[in-house]
């Protein structure tokens, strides 16, 4: 039986600051955001506080309660990617990088098939070994889950692990039907996201439960190809592998952040949302370990005054760095706006993207 973990660092970006800052991120109320960009700057990440609270990751400032008093920590993207890598140093003292897949900036999956009989030790143990040492070497509070595959320890990590007192939970697929069959929401659940709820929800799948039993033909026709995985998931199963996803080689893509503005924008006030949408997708980059050497963006005039404005640029080299993205962009907005009109629409866009191997 294969054993597979898959390890997540509790609320990453605010973990860190706190830990900086010589403060418990289970007892401070921290947000990580750029207050330069007034109330409505999003926060990157909350702390668990203010979890707790009600307060969630991605909200804007004005929309945390008037009652809490929190630091405001400015986002930084290298000094996170340092802790990361740091603990991904930590990840190899247990297994091989061959054994190690990691799977954002935050989250990274482990096989430790053949190590539990090395070590001598339970799955259980090893996990609170590793994440102890995370712990203890970083002062990061990390979450592991723990599956007979790569999906049911991501569940097991996602919907179980993140809730428990010891931070660690199991699922094979007999525990995986018995607990999570008939839970909802749907979106709760890996590669499921709200699109995809609903358009089960429509053909009155609710659960886990409701998809494995459906009629096939009908979730081919809706999902396609992707009604596959649909199905193996439902039924707890995942025959993807480690080893499989690293000799995978992926085709370039594209990412985008598209807003219609809820009314017309002087050139100063689109800028300011212009930068949010590209700091939001770098993080997606950083996040994702994804790396791009094509980028730009489109701004629409308000009532088709004026032709939109389109710019691309090339880098020299593939890059997830936010500020060097942001700089160049910002530069060329500044450049090519036609400040006598108002602005309604704004898209950003990432091309040629794709991963690149963990250093």
């Amino acid at each position: 039986m294969n054993i597979y973990f898959c390890i997540d660092l509790k609320t990453f970006y605010a973990s860190v600051e706190c830990v900086m800052r010589g403060l418990d991120p289970f007892k401070t109320n921290l947000v990580v955001a750029d207050k330069t960009h007034g109330r409505g700057a999003i926060c990157l990440a909350v702390s668990p506080k203010m979890k707790i609270q009600g307060v969630k990751n991605r909200c804007r400032l004005f929309k945390i309660p008037k009652n809490i008093k929190y630091i405001i920590a400015k986002p930084r993207m290298k000094t996170y990617i340092k802790y990361s890598v740091l603990i991904h140093k930590i990840y190899l003292k247990y297994v091989s990088k061959d054994d190690l897949f990691q799977y954002s900036i935050d989250e990274a999956f482990l096989n430790v098939t053949p190590y539990l009989k090395l070590y001598n030790k339970s799955a259980y143990s090893l996990a609170k070994e590793i994440i102890e040492d995370v712990k203890k070497t970083t002062g990061i509070t990390a979450v592991c889950g723990i599956g007979t595959n790569l999906y049911l320890a991501k569940v097991a990590l996602d919907i179980m692990a993140k809730h428990s007192k010891d931070n660690i939970a199991f699922l094979d697929k007999d525990t995986y039907k018995k607990t999570l069959w008939y839970h909802e929401p749907l979106s709760d659940f890996w590669q499921i996201g709200v699109k995809t709820e609903s358009k089960l929800n429509k053909l009155h799948l609710k659960n886990m439960s409701d998809i494995a039993l459906a009629n096939e033909k009908i979730l081919y026709k809706t999902f396609g190809i992707n009604a596959k995985i649909l199905i193996d998931h439902a039924k707890g199963i995942e025959p993807c592998t480690i080893k499989e996803i690293k000799a995978y080689k992926p085709k370039t893509s594209t990412i985008s952040n598209s807003q219609i503005l809820d009314k017309d924008y002087d050139y100063k006030q689109a800028k300011i949302v212009l930068e949010e949408m590209i700091n939001s997708l770098s993080l997606r980059l950083i996040k994702e370990n994804l790396y791009t050497d094509h980028i730009g963006f489109i701004i629409g005039y308000s009532k088709d005054e004026a032709p939109g404005t389109k710019v691309t640029k090339s880098l020299d080299e593939q890059t997830n760095n936010t500020n060097k993205i942001t700089k160049l962009l910002l530069s060329e907005y500044d450049y090519v706006i036609n400040t006598k009109y108002k602005i309604r629409r704004i898209s950003v866009f990432f091309t040629n993207v794709g991963k690149r191997k963990f250093k």
